[in-house]
């Protein structure tokens, strides 16, 4: 609450010389820039919501940087909930799509902003300064805010929030709560308003019945507008009047505090309503993971006039339900014309079916063309490929253009081929721009070289994203430096999500600590997924506590998987039970992967069946081992 008035503020306090630029939309914007840099005028750009400015055609991360070289002055606002949606993670199973690639060109725009955040609730310095302004408004709300912020109460957001969802109530105003409830929702499908009263009365319907009908008495519709119109606290009202007399618009408080379920009736609403092929992409934008279904029909009333990015968002649907084929037809339409984020969408499209080649085409096709996204995508397709140098290449380009996965891509390749240097400035670069990877991999490499204290700060930045590898390597990094309350707080969380070598070391730890029953359950995990290493953990905890059959099994489950602490272990196991031979093959076949102690334990055993000279064999292959690591 309040953002657009602070920011008015700001500019008239700080550019009062400026004129301000208000473009309606992204494609305005663009025509905006070109005019103040033609004509040389002193002028801000002003973009109030600035998630309506966001995309392709309209601020995107190489338009900032032209702002920024003709030192063009930017202001604009944006709720908390929009601003969280284009700074979410994206999705991996969405990686590509035009719903994506918008999602991470906003949050590229976000990064590059100086955001000052307009907290709910205001710190004591602030109530302190308000009281020294001589404002009877601000004076009450000190006195009156409560648990609220100090512009919430200004503006009156609870008290008509409370008021709503009261009017539902028998001997309320149940149809003026209905024709709220549609406006509210219809403004979160994104249908810009204003909303005509037509439209809000079509739409209401549904909310009074699912709120009792009938029963609830309801009043006439002229009364329901007229207490909804209503100026409250001599601020604003819940539904707000535009310049049309007969549309409406909704009191934005109301919407960003509203999280129910938007009703098909009201997105069948909202689809009915929108006719430009931009409006239908932007309901399908905001139904695509709430409502794909109905997301589809919106993208493809909008792909049948050829909108492109409609088409890219239907075929990321369609991919995503196993329509690929289809996917791939509106993929190639709209790669037909041009679009390169198209191109590079149907050469992952057909990556994934395994038509390699025809894939590669594509994207270095959409690379060459200057998308950065079709650099970095083809740079892994390389790099997966064994072509390391090429791949380097695409990946420097597109870190280059600012592209953090790719500078977090090319850090990882150069740490593997050992430019630890280099891979560290990259991967920096990439987890100073909030690159979750690109922490996690400079965290590992720093773990490498022994700087643990910072590899820790920026595991735990990456384990607090929600990164399981970083999870996993703290609790590892915390078990190695002596932390292991704190380990395995990590590990459990790692564990959690999957990972095997989590479950492993946790249970290690589990049985260090004397809970042998809980180790033995995350060892029998992590052995049953496959892990030989648990395997092997598995057959010490076992045989440790007596259970030397269960331990066999165990280490031969893990040596069957090569692990050569487990074919030593299981000699060992062999040959103290009497089967000399059998154990001589396990050490053996330890002892052939380098298993130093396997050598000794070969060689004890050679000593004691008369074979004194080849059992210094291996002793000296341990030695030397030994010497050598």
């Amino acid at each position: 609450m309040g953002k657009t008035r602070a920011c008015f503020e700001a500019l008239r306090t700080q550019l009062p010389e400026y004129r301000v630029a208000t473009p309606a939309g992204g494609p305005d914007l663009m025509l905006a820039v070109e005019v103040i840099d033609r004509t040389g005028t002193r002028c801000a750009v002003w973009l109030d919501d600035l998630e309506n400015y966001l995309g392709p055609e309209g601020l995107e991360p190489g338009l900032l940087t032209e702002l920024v070289r003709l030192r063009i002055p930017v202001l604009a606002t944006m709720r908390h909930q929009q601003f969280e949606i284009f700074a979410a993670p994206e999705d991996p199973s969405e990686a590509g799509s035009e719903h994506a690639r918008l999602a991470i060109a906003g949050a590229r725009v976000l990064r590059q902003l100086e955001a000052v955040e307009l907290d709910r609730v205001w710190t004591a310095g602030e109530l302190e300064r308000a009281g020294e302004v001589d404002d009877d408004r601000i004076a009450d709300a000190l006195d009156r805010h409560g648990p609220y912020g100090l512009t919430e109460y200004l503006a009156a957001g609870p008290a008509l929030l409370q008021e709503w969802h009261r009017a539902t109530r028998p001997g309320g105003h149940p149809r003026a709560a209905a024709l709220i409830a549609a406006a509210v929702d219809l403004a979160r499908t994104g249908l810009r308003p204003p909303y005509p009263i037509d439209l809000l009365t079509d739409t209401h319907e549904p909310y009074l019945v699912a709120a009792g009908g009938p029963l609830l008495r309801p009043e006439s519709l002229d009364t329901a507008l007229e207490w909804a119109t209503r100026r409250r606290h001599g601020v604003t009202s819940l539904l707000v009047p535009t310049q049309d007399p007969n549309a409406w618009n909704v009191f934005d408080y109301l919407t960003d505090h509203t999280r129910t379920p938007i009703p098909d009736t009201t997105w069948h609403a909202a689809l009915q309503h929108a006719t430009e092929p931009d409006d239908l992409a932007t309901l399908g934008f905001h139904a695509h993971h709430v409502a794909p279904v109905i997301a589809e029909d919106f993208y493809r009333q909008a792909a049948d006039v050829g909108h492109t990015g409609a088409m890219i968002n239907l075929a990321a649907l369609l991919a995503r339900a196993g329509h690929t084929d289809e996917a791939e037809q509106f993929l190639r339409r709209a790669a037909g014309t041009g679009h390169t984020d198209a191109m590079n969408n149907l050469g992952l499209l057909l990556d994934s079916v395994g038509r390699t080649d025809e894939a590669e085409w594509f994207l270095r096709l959409a690379g060459g063309i200057g998308n950065v996204e079709a650099m970095n995508n083809l740079g892994v397709r390389l790099a997966r490929t064994g072509r390391v140098d090429e791949a380097e290449v695409f990946f420097r380009r597109a870190a280059d253009a600012g592209h953090t996965g790719a500078m977090n891509c090319l850090g990882v390749l150069l740490h593997e081929v050992g430019g630890l240097a280099e891979a560290e400035v990259f991967l920096r670069r990439a987890a100073d721009a909030g690159h979750t990877g690109a922490m996690y991999s400079l965290g590992v490499l720093l773990y490498e070289v022994g700087g643990l204290a910072e590899a820790e700060v920026f595991l735990r930045r990456a384990a607090d994203a929600g990164h399981t590898g970083a999870m996993y390597s703290l609790g590892v990094l915390l078990y190695e430096v002596g932390g292991p309350a704190e380990a395995e707080v990590f590990l459990r969380r790692a564990a959690d999500a999957g990972p095997t070598g989590a479950m492993n070391l946790l249970g290690v730890l589990l049985y260090e600590a004397g809970r042998v029953a809980e180790a033995e359950v995350f060892l029998c995990r992590a052995a049953d997924a496959g892990d030989p290493d648990a395997a092997n953990s598995l057959g010490i905890l076992l045989s440790r506590t007596g259970r030397m059959g269960e331990a066999e099994t165990a280490y031969r489950r893990a040596a069957d998987a090569g692990h050569s602490g487990a074919n030593n272990n299981l000699g060992i196991l062999l040959g103290e039970a009497g089967g000399m031979d059998e154990a001589e093959d396990f050490f053996r076949r330890a002892a052939d992967a380098g298993h130093t102690d396997a050598m000794r334990n070969l060689a004890i055993l050679l000593r004691q069946t008369g074979r004194a000279y080849e059992a210094e064999i291996f002793v000296h292959r341990a030695n030397d081992g030994e010497a050598g690591a």
